[in-house]
């Protein structure tokens, strides 16, 4: 798979989705709903992520939100699947969540490289209860030669509260 560069501003001028500028995350006056926001390479690139074979699959159910170089937003409605047996968002999947979307992030860099995990710590905050919407936002926070460094937060999407928050150190190869 070809790692997805970032549009230039006259592709973007020139497109019929609109993304929104790294200075806002959500749609505005003007914009358009939001999956028309989301490019058709991004929801490819989303697809192909998903729609793996193995454990990686349990996050087929979550959706491209908005995308910038270093910011991506997908959202997920917390299904039965997804629960654990108090009812609640499963500890195990918010890492997945926290290893994946990073990893989407990374892969729409400058550079493209989704890179392998070094290092990954969860603070899980709060609970997410089934029929939840939750947002999960995943920032670059550096990019390096060989490591590059992000952070992700799970959160309520109705009410704003903090689920979790993840930290994410991937190796980029040389």
């Amino acid at each position: 798979m070809e790692p997805v560069r970032p549009r230039t501003r006259r592709e973007e001028r020139n497109s019929d989705s609109v993304l929104p500028s790294p200075s806002r995350s959500r749609p505005g006056a003007g914009e358009r709903s939001t999956m028309s926001r989301v490019p058709k390479n991004l929801q490819e690139l989303m697809k192909a992520i998903t729609g793996v074979r193995g454990f990686d699959r349990v996050v087929e159910k979550v959706t491209l939100f908005s995308a910038v170089p270093g910011k991506v937003i997908c959202e997920m409605k917390v299904e039965e699947e997804h629960t654990n047996k108090m009812g609640t968002l499963h500890g195990g999947l918010i890492a997945t969540l926290v290893d994946s979307i990073s990893t989407v992030a990374l892969l729409l860099s400058e550079r493209g490289a989704p890179g392998v995990s070094v290092d990954m710590n969860i603070t899980y905050m709060s609970p997410a209860k089934m029929g939840e919407d939750i947002l999960i936002t995943a920032h670059i926070l550096k990019q390096g030669k060989t490591l590059a460094f992000t952070s992700v937060d799970l959160t309520n999407k109705v009410t704003g509260k903090l689920i979790a928050q993840g930290r994410h150190t991937k190796h980029l190869g040389n």
